[in-house]
């Protein structure tokens, strides 16, 4: 039997400022409680307050944040760029994802119109308000309390370029890693060793994979165009990646944060596995 990898590597490291809006790729991103800096810290809403995605507004694979020290920058084909500051104070909101209440901070009626131009609907720009602390499932996290901002329910999602690598082979054409909108891209490890996992660190640095990641549409969204293009890679995924218990299929894994905040993770960095019995 092959002896398992006692480390993964980093290989990428990404961040998506705008909920379901295009990445930024970062050398190192400082870790928070809830996840990598300024990742899913704004999404955008509906006039109900539902939060809006890929899944309903592919074109959102089309908007490209940018971070400066002072201000959200946001740019678009065929719109002028437009800059929310960082020091605005919005209004508070209540705003909901996957069903779950939350607090936000709206950021005005200038970006919304904004938004609602290039997206062909209505719809708001808001910030996670920080004073709110939002809670991963404690079905998954149990016995850990962990939070997240606006991801879908877990701090960091991590995917290994070897799943991916085993995927390609499958397909009839390649799909590039942006269609699974990972955090960390690890390498190192084998095809699918993310789901064997028990916990990966670095110093004070401890992230424990807690649940498979299911996935939707959005991975059939070509990242460049923002337009679906057929059921691959879902179709291909349902015949050897399928969870009964979890009715969906699974590519990657959900990471919470057990220590480490306030440290940095770095692209190349070494990340220490521990693997389940």
């Amino acid at each position: 039997m092959t002896s398992r990898p006692r480390a993964a590597r980093i290989a990428a490291l990404h961040i998506y400022p705008v909920k379901s809006a295009r990445g930024i790729a970062l050398e190192s991103a400082a870790l928070t409680r809830t996840g990598l800096a300024h990742d899913r810290r704004w999404m955008i809403v509906g006039d109900n307050g539902r939060f809006l995605t890929q899944r309903e507004l592919p074109r959102l694979a089309l908007l490209e944040p940018a971070l400066s020290e002072s201000a959200l920058q946001l740019r678009a084909p065929t719109m002028a760029d437009i800059a929310i500051e960082l020091s605005h104070q919005g209004e508070r909101r209540a705003v909901t994802i996957w069903g779950h209440g939350c607090a936000a901070l709206d950021e005005g009626s200038t970006v919304a119109q904004w938004l609602g131009q290039f997206l062909g609907r209505e719809c708001r720009l808001v910030r996670f308000d920080p004073a709110h602390r939002r809670m991963s499932e404690r079905e998954w996290t149990e016995p850990y309390e962990a939070e997240t901002q606006f991801s879908d329910g877990f701090a960091l999602l991590a995917l290994s370029t070897a799943s991916l690598a085993d995927l390609n082979a499958r397909l009839a054409a390649p799909l590039p890693m942006n269609r699974f909108r990972p955090n960390l891209v690890l390498e190192g490890i084998d095809a699918f060793d993310e789901d064997r996992i028990e916990d990966l660190s670095d110093g004070d640095i401890r992230l424990k994979p807690v649940k498979a990641c299911t996935r939707c549409k959005i991975t059939t969204t070509n990242q460049d165009t923002g337009c679906f293009e057929g059921d691959e890679p879902l179709r291909t995924l349902k015949t050897y990646r399928y969870d009964k218990a979890l009715k969906g299929v699974c590519f990657g894994q959900n990471l919470i944060i057990l220590s480490g905040a306030g440290e940095r993770l770095m692209r190349g960095q070494s990340l220490q596995l521990h693997w389940k019995p």
